[in-house]
């Protein structure tokens, strides 16, 4: 039975001591209630509460992260089918594999790249996850080593129990690692060995009844970080597996199937029918995702399809307000006004950018809403600007008080002259495409 962040709050000690990361028993207790965290970040609660809360409070997929070296990769720890319901928290991750039957230098070749690309997309960093090193009848565990050498991004390894052994014998056991794939065949020896090395373990079955037979086991044995294996492959199979595992875990609490997922699109050999099997993942509820291919063109459609799908539909993507420098204004720059909208503030920053042109950007705080969207909020008017150009001291860093509103908002010139009588107020053009032909001419 559902229980209420107020009933399970009664429960707790209601010591506000923090050490479960939260500043108050009542703010854990509400995190608890939306199943978002786990009743073991709380020390001090007791054994009567703890068996009251434990099956009422857990998240219906389980979390966990693969971690190394500051790098990490959430899984897990999902509420909703469907992003619109409320949000999804756990980005997928992005692996990349190589094959032990590979050369140390063709390795390396195929990890360099991928662990180097970054690309800024509206203030986020768009990077691959991790690499996956699957056996293929050669050294293991110098394949392991030819990653290390080169990337401290997280890892899966895929194997025997005799090849997993020998790879995580290389690694400094400091790290959180999969292992694949525990099997009915295997399935014990594998669980010990994920036991002891705290890994997380993925499991491998035909169908799902084999595959709630198989978690059971595992979760018995002492693993708790397990991760879902369909061996379904192709686009009907896998979004087959994926929605049904998915569903049961979140519509029927069905705990056995309440871990991540691990969907390999590298399986189907060609890349370009590989990345429309990776797209279909990320949507559809795959945690973990295993890419034999690696290229910029194809990563990036990737990631931004990943950032789109994850972030909160509630909380648009957000700048930190304040006076951004463009081509190295000088005093007698003017000054453009915009939203802290993420989208907002990259059209006029990148266009500006790259014409040439200099500019002071000042970014006002409009809770993440574009320049129409929060003028019609009232959360872009002449006070809030003339508020901002005072906060982060704009009239100090120029002597030519110019300052250009959106075009959109033209209607504010007259109150945002009598906000700052000191200043030459100009309404700029609508698009930002215009912006820098309106500032060579105009300004």
């Amino acid at each position: 039975m559902a229980l209420s962040g107020i009933q399970i709050y009664k429960l707790l000690p209601q010591t506000n001591c923090k050490d479960c990361e939260f500043p108050t028993c009542l703010a854990f207790a509400m995190k608890l209630a939306a199943k978002q965290v786990e009743l073991s970040l709380c020390p001090h609660v007791s054994e009567e509460a703890e068996a009251q809360l434990s099956e009422a409070s857990a998240p219906p997929v389980r979390p966990f992260a693969l971690k190394s070296n500051g790098y990490e990769v959430k899984a897990g720890n999902e509420v909703v089918l469907f992003r619109h319901e409320k949000t999804f928290y756990s980005h997928p991750g992005l692996f990349l594999r190589v094959y032990d039957s590979q050369s140390a230098d063709d390795i390396q070749a195929k990890v360099k790249p991928a662990d180097a690309y970054k690309v800024d997309y509206v203030g986020i960093n768009l990077e691959m996850s991790g690499f996956v090193v699957q056996a293929a009848g050669g050294d293991f565990a110098a394949a392991v080593k030819a990653v290390r050498e080169v990337s401290h991004r997280p890892l899966i390894l895929i194997g025997e129990p005799d090849a997993l052994k020998a790879g995580l014998a290389v690694l400094d056991g400091s790290e959180k690692v999969m292992l694949c794939h525990a099997t009915a065949e295997n399935w014990e020896i594998m669980a010990a060995l994920a036991k002891e090395a705290d890994a997380a373990l993925s499991i491998a079955a035909d169908n799902l009844d084999e595959m709630v037979e198989l978690s059971t086991k595992v979760a018995e044995a002492g693993v708790k970080d397990i991760v879902l294996s369909p061996k379904q492959r192709g686009f009907r199979g896998t979004l087959l597996a994926n929605t049904v595992a998915r569903r049961m875990a979140l519509k029927s609490s069905f705990r056995p199937l309440g871990f991540p997922i691990i969907n390999f699109p590298g399986d189907a050999g060609d890349a370009a029918t590989e990345v429309i099997l990776a797209g279909q993942a990320i949507g559809k509820y795959a945690g973990f995702i295993v890419m034999d291919h690696f290229t910029p063109e194809s990563a990036y459609p990737l990631l931004v399809l990943r950032e789109n799908l994850y972030t909160d539909p509630q909380k648009p993507i957000q700048v930190q307000p304040g006076v951004y420098e463009i081509n190295n204004p000088g005093p007698d720059t003017p000054v453009l006004v915009t939203t802290n909208f993420s989208i907002t503030y990259f059209s006029v920053a990148n266009e500006v950018e790259s014409a040439g042109v200099p500019a002071w950007l000042l970014v006002t705080e409009a809770e993440g809403m574009s320049v129409l969207t929060a003028w019609a909020a009232g959360k872009f008017d002449a006070e809030v600007i003339a508020k901002d150009v005072k906060r982060f001291n704009v009239a100090d860093k120029v002597s030519t008080k110019k300052i250009v509103l959106p075009g959109h908002t033209a209607v504010l010139s007259g109150e945002l002259e009598e906000e700052l009588p000191d200043w030459d107020v100009k309404v700029g053009p609508r698009e930002a495409v215009d912006l820098p032909a309106y500032m060579k001419q105009a300004v």
